[in-house]
Order: structure tokens, then C-alpha cells, then sequence
């Protein structure tokens, strides 16, 4: 039976060509793999054979998508330990070095991200660090709950490639977490919550964590992020899924005197100064969205079964608040909500830069870093034109968007957002009607490079 790319998949009861989807296909696809620890390597080929070989080589350390699956059934019975991450992708440019005609033709992975910088108001190339300046054929991502196991694989790999594939350039990253377990960022929000769920197991999970309303259904058929792979012997049953990397440097001092100044323009006092950034993020710092409110405690898991029904006004989360803008839920007024949901992609972002402060704790802006940490942005798409570019340039970055009943402009995404920023609205008292105009928030992450890559089946890697 032919894969069915129409709905979510059930992995443990999959049969036929399923399985030998899963088989082939990368982890971290379908569902986010362990990766606290990741090094992200980039690659250029001097010589199109010995990157052949090399790429090749490469597959045989690789895991597939059900073998990382199994993994995590193993550890939730016996508590046996996984194997490392190993993900692997290239650029258009990489396959044509390679002499690969029948490659992917997503048009904007054919442009690759430099040729996105005008369309997405990113800065100019010649302002990005020097390795996303340069032309990248491959990235190279290991990741492991543990930095030991990182270290080896990447010696292991390290040994395996010819002086030919050379490194442009590399990231580290490192997971941090708040007092209750869970992701954050370097503002301190609670992150990588409300993500597209394409296995019928995970959303089954998912939905025993509500109250049994489920104002939001997280289940997202397989065809929003895999993509046949049609350079792979069968690409009826080899997939892969176009991968988008970008490093966003965080301010963090501005952002958290951003904070401050709004709780002053709004009059928020005591605790309710902490509205003032859930206002600009759409969840407080533990997760708890802004629709809810605060509830004592922290929720865990993290509340993701919300809508904005209840808030058309905007009286509880403003309009630009970024999960709004990234994910109106229905909300957005531009389309119906179902096509609204083809916008949605699989977020894999990981930290990065160490800091002397701790996040957690409440410390005056002064004393957080401007620089030198942030997020290495990463997604899974199936049609980059209409995921990721559509949500950061019609989303994020349009300041009409949301469209409001009353015309008024939201502004761009408090946090992503690029472009002239303005004014914006908000409700200084939760729930109620009322707005208070406050200066525009500064820009407080910039992008310092990136690039757009295909993840190809393990199949394809293994036939070069």
C-alpha cells in the first residue's frame, strides 16, 4: 500500500511501504530527536567523487527515523540509552557539485537563503558572520542527550572525511531548561511548544494532557514536511523533507528593558509587570499562555490546547504577540483556518552561547548578555514558499497581520519580526476593553546567516 501522505502516520502498526519509509528516512523529521548537545557542522566539496564517498560513508553511521522510534519505546520500558543523531542535508549548490541533476526543485531551495534576503527583509548577505558568506554544499548535524557521545561521533565522522570536504563553519549548541524541565530560550520563555504533530501516537499523547475540549488539534498530515525523494532509487518510498537553518543572535538586555518599558507605558504593577513580556511572546515564562492567564504554579506539561475564540479583541493576547503571529490558530482572518494550518512547520531549533547570568532568575537588564547567544533556528518543510517564508514574510513581518475588525495595523512580530517597526496596541487590564498606544518594540534578534538545505532518504545517501 502506497504511502498515505493525507493524514498523520501510526508507526506502530505500519505496514508495507510505510515501513520502508521509516526505514529510510532521517530522524528528527517526523518527530524532534534528543540533540541537548549538537554540533552543526557546514561543508563545501573540493571534489565531487570523494564527496560521493564520503557522503555515502556518512549514511552507514546514520540512523533511521524507526530505528530512533524504537529507541524511544526501549527507553520507556527498560530505560536503555540511544544512540546519537546524525542528520545530514544539502544545498542546491551541493547537489549540483555533486552532478546530481534529478535533485529537489523547490524554487526557494534553488535560490537557497541568500536568495531570499530581499523577499524576507533579512540583512544584507555582506553583514552575515563569515561562514553563512561563504557557498555551503552540506551541513552536518550531531546531537545527543549527552556531550560524550556528540564528541565521539563527530571523531568518528572526522575520521571518514577526506581534506576535500572541508568545514566552513560550525555551531554548538546547548539545551537549557527551566526550574521545571522544560526548553527554553535566552529571553526565558519556555520554547519549541505548539508544534505540528504527524504521528498518530504523539498526538495521542497530546490530547491526554487536556481537559477534553481540544480547542486545538495538533495532528498535521505527513505531506506538510516530507517531500518524495526524487533523486533516491524509489522515491515512492524514499522521502525526505527541505531543512531551514538560520542563526538568531538574541539581545538580551534590550529585549528585557523592551519588557520593562512596556509594564511602565502600561501601568502594570507587582506581579502583573510580568503580563508586560507574555504580552510581547503571547505565554508567560513558565509556558502558560496569555489567554489563560496565570495560574498558581507552573504548568507542566505546558499548556497547549488553547485557541483565541475566546479573545477576538485581542483583550488578553495582542494581535502581534509572537505565537499569535506565527501560529494565529484559526485567528488570522486571511484564509480559512485550514489553509491557515498549511503554513505550520516543524520546529527544531537548539540554543546557543553560554551565559554567566542565569535566565531564570530576576536580575536587572544591565546584567544580561547583548550578544553572543541566541537560537540556531531550524525547521522541516515540505514547500518552503508557502512554511517558513510565508510565516516569517506575511506573518511576522506584515504589520497588518492579524486582520482586525477594525482595520487597525497590529504591527510586526515583537521578536522575529523585521522591518520598519511601529506602534502597538495593547490592553493594559487582561480581559477587558481598553487600549493603550506604547512605542514600537526594538529589534532585539538579528539574523546572522543561514541557509536552506533538502534532507534526502537514507537510500539516496547510500546509492551515491
Amino acid at each position: 500500500m502506497p504511502v498515505d501522505l493525507s493524514n498523520p502516520l501510526s508507526w506502530r502498526t505500519a505496514t508495507g511501504d510505510a515501513v520502508d519509509m521509516l526505514d529510510q528516512l532521517q530522524p528528527n523529521i517526523l518527530k524532534a530527536h534528543v540533540r541537548d548537545h549538537l554540533q552543526v557542522l557546514f561543508l563545501a566539496f573540493g571534489d565531487a567523487g570523494e564527496a560521493r564517498v564520503f557522503l555515502k560513508a556518512v549514511a552507514g553511521v546514520m540512523k533511521s527515523a524507526k530505528a530512533h522510534l524504537e529507541e524511544i519505546e526501549a527507553f520507556k520500558t527498560a530505560r536503555s540509552g540511544g544512540t546519537p543523531y546524525v542528520g545530514l542535508g544539502l544545498t542546491a549548490h551541493g547537489y549540483a557539485t555533486l552532478g546530481i541533476a534529478s535533485g529537489p526543485a523547490d524554487g526557494s531551495f534553488l535560490g537557497g537563503a541568500k536568495g531570499a534576503v530581499e523577499n524576507l527583509t533579512d540583512p544584507p548577505v555582506p553583514e552575515w558572520e563569515e561562514p553563512y558568506r561563504q557557498t555551503i554544499d552540506a551541513v552536518l548535524l550531531i546531537g545527543d542527550a549527552h556531550q560524550a557521545p556528540v564528541r565521539a561521533k563527530r571523531a568518528e565522522i572526522d575520521a571518514l572525511r577526506p581534506g576535500s570536504v572541508t568545514v566552513v563553519g560550525e555551531e554548538t549548541g546547548r539545551g537549557m531548561t527551566n526550574e521545571n524541565g522544560d526548553g527554553i530560550e535566552h529571553f526565558g520563555y519556555v520554547d519549541g511548544r505548539s508544534q505540528p504533530l504527524f504521528l498518530t501516537e504523539d498526538i495521542d499523547n497530546e490530547r491526554d494532557t487536556t481537559d477534553g475540549i481540544n480547542e486545538w488539534d495538533p495532528a498535521t498530515p505527513l505531506s506538510q514536511v516530507l517531500v518524495p525523494d526524487s533523486a533516491a532509487p524509489d522515491p515512492a518510498v524514499h522521502f525526505g523533507s527541505y531543512f531551514v537553518f538560520r542563526k538568531l543572535e538574541q539581545n538580551v538586555r534590550l529585549f528585557k528593558q523592551a519588557e520593562k518599558e512596556l509594564a511602565r507605558e502600561l501601568e502594570l504593577k507587582g506581579e502583573d509587570q510580568e503580563r508586560a513580556g507574555a504580552m510581547l511572546i503571547g505565554r508567560f515564562e513558565d509556558g502558560t499562555p496569555l489567554v489563560s492567564q496565570r495560574a498558581a504554579g507552573s504548568h507542566h506539561p505546558v499548556e497547549n490546547d488553547f485557541s483565541y475564540d475566546s479573545d477576538k479583541l485581542a483583550q488578553k493576547c495582542p494581535f502581534q504577540a509572537h505565537i499569535r503571529k506565527t501560529n494565529p490558530r484559526g485567528s488570522g482572518g486571511a484564509e480559512p483556518p485550514e489553509r491557515e494550518r498549511l503554513h505550520l512547520m516543524a520546529r527544531r531549533g537548539q540554543t546557543y552561547g553560554r551565559r554567566l547570568d542565569d535566565p531564570g532568575t530576576d536580575l536587572p537588564p544591565i546584567l544580561r548578555p547583548t550578544a553572543g547567544v541566541g537560537l540556531l533556528f531550524m525547521a522541516f518543510n515540505s514547500n518552503l514558499g508557502n512554511q517558513f517564508e510565508f510565516t516569517q514574510r506575511l506573518w511576522a513581518n506584515n504589520t497588518g497581520f492579524p486582520i482586525t475588525a477594525d482595520g487597525s495595523q497590529p504591527g510586526l512580530d515583537p521578536v522575529i519580526g523585521q522591518g520598519r517597526r511601529t506602534e502597538s496596541g495593547y490592553a493594559p487590564e487582561w480581559g477587558r476593553s481598553g487600549v493603550t498606544v506604547a512605542d514600537p518594540v526594538p529589534q532585539a534578534v538579528t539574523l546572522k546567516g543561514g541557509e536552506y538545505f533538502f534532507m534526502p532518504s537514507i537510500a539516496f545517501l547510500r546509492a551515491l
